[in-house]
This record gives C-alpha cells, sequence and structure tokens, in this order.
C-alpha cells in the first residue's frame, strides 16, 4: 500500500466526487432512455419492480452499519436512515413509498412485494452490497454509501422527466422521488463529514474511494441486467 500522506479533507472530497461522478448510474443507457422518455410501459414497469429489490437492502445494510460502531452518537444519527425507510408503522417510509410507485405504474403490489419477479442478477448485485458493507470495514461501509452524493440531482431530473414523458402516472406516486431529494443531500453531508474525520491515511482513503467505485459498480450492474433483459441494445432504439 501507498506511505504517501493524507490528501487535505478538500482534495480527498474532490477525489471521492470525481470518482463517483464518472461512473454514477445515471449514465446508464436505462436511465438516459428513462429521462428521454423513451421506456416503453413494461420497461418502465420492470425497472421499478427490480429497484425494490435493492430498495429492500438499503435497511438491512444500515442496520449492519449501525452494528458496527462503538459510538452511540453515531448509532443514533444513522439508525435515522432505517426508519426513512421501514417507517415508523406500516404503510410508512421509503418502502411504502415504492409500493406505491409500483402500483402507479400498473403493478401488483403482492408481485413486487414478494420478490418472486426479480431477476436473479438483480438479486446478486444487490446481495452483493450487503456483503460489501457487512465485510469492510464501518469506514468504508459509510464511504460506499456516497453515491447519495449524486443522488439529488438524478431525483431531481427524474420527476421532471416522468411528468413530462409518462404523464399516465399520477404525480403523487412520485413522493419517493421527492422524498429523497433532501435526504439524499442530509444523509451524503454526514456520510462525508464521518468519511473525512476518519480516513486519517492516504491508505483509508484509497480504501473509501475504492468503496465507493464498487458501489457504483454494483448499481450499474443492477441496470445492466434490466437491459439484458428488457430493452433492445443502442442499435435497436428508436
Amino acid at each position: 500500500m501507498s506511505e504517501r500522506a493524507p490528501l487535505p479533507p478538500a482534495e480527498f472530497v474532490d477525489w471521492l466526487r470525481r470518482e463517483g461522478a464518472s461512473r454514477y448510474h445515471d449514465r446508464h443507457l436505462v436511465h438516459q432512455l428513462m429521462h428521454q422518455g423513451k421506456l416503453s410501459k413494461p420497461q418502465l414497469q420492470q425497472w421499478v419492480l427490480n429497484r425494490y429489490y435493492y430498495q429492500t437492502r438499503i435497511p438491512i445494510k444500515d442496520a449492519l452499519i449501525v452494528s458496527k460502531s462503538e459510538d452511540p452518537a453515531f448509532r443514533r444519527a444513522w439508525i435515522r436512515r432505517i426508519h426513512d425507510h421501514d417507517g415508523d408503522a406500516p404503510g410508512e417510509g421509503g418502502l411504502a413509498l415504492w409500493l406505491r410507485l409500483a402500483e402507479g405504474v400498473g403493478l401488483s403490489r403482492a408481485e413486487v412485494e414478494g420478490l418472486g419477479s426479480v431477476l436473479p442478477g438483480v438479486k446478486f448485485a444487490c446481495d452483493g452490497y450487503v456483503s460489501l458493507v457487512r465485510e469492510r470495514s464501518l469506514l468504508e461501509a459509510v464511504a460506499s454509501s456516497l453515491t447519495e452524493f449524486f443522488a439529488p440531482d438524478l431525483m431531481s431530473r427524474r420527476i421532471q422527466a416522468w411528468q413530462e414523458h409518462y404523464p399516465w402516472v399520477d404525480p403523487e406516486m412520485l413522493a419517493y422521488f421527492r422524498a429523497r431529494v433532501p435526504r439524499a443531500k442530509r444523509d451524503s453531508e454526514e456520510a462525508i463529514a464521518f468519511v473525512v474525520a476518519h480516513a486519517t491515511t492516504f491508505e483509508l482513503q484509497e480504501r473509501c474511494v475504492a468503496a465507493l467505485i464498487r458501489k457504483t459498480e454494483i448499481l450499474w450492474h443492477l441496470l445492466d441486467c434490466v437491459q439484458a433483459a428488457y430493452i433492445p441494445g443502442p442499435s435497436e432504439v428508436a
């Protein structure tokens, strides 16, 4: 491993942003077609259905992150993310909002929630994220969440694109995307503060960047699976 001195905080954050932005899944063909209004209703449905499996992994990986920390203050702050997704009561939280989205695109809530129609490759990728968090250090696990840096802009573009190109979806069903804009901004700010404070050597900074890159690969692979199963190649797209 390198014996270089650690980068100053601003340079480290810039490194994380560059690596994440260059690999973020907003560049994937599935998202490009979605935002151009070029996905058919069945294709949009399959993205919603398969992406729900990723949503179900988020509170699990966050519970693993909480379990890694000896700091009560950190645990109190991070456990909020679990409540954000699971809610404080049945029918609340991000998972419930995603199921509303599924109903809004014409899917059966029972089918989506049952997970039986999720592509095997999607399950493999998303379970890989849980494994990454379980197996890596607390610092690396937190760093892997920094894809949230880029989520607010993506969610804002997605809301606009869906309202413009998919008017058959009730705007109220886009509540998940709207809720994620401020929450992802808040969560990413907390996570980057933790990572900057605890990545005190260049080796640790490298590990944080590697964890973030691995997370972007997982998100990209999820979309690769959806594209391969349901969306023609670029040359066949009108």
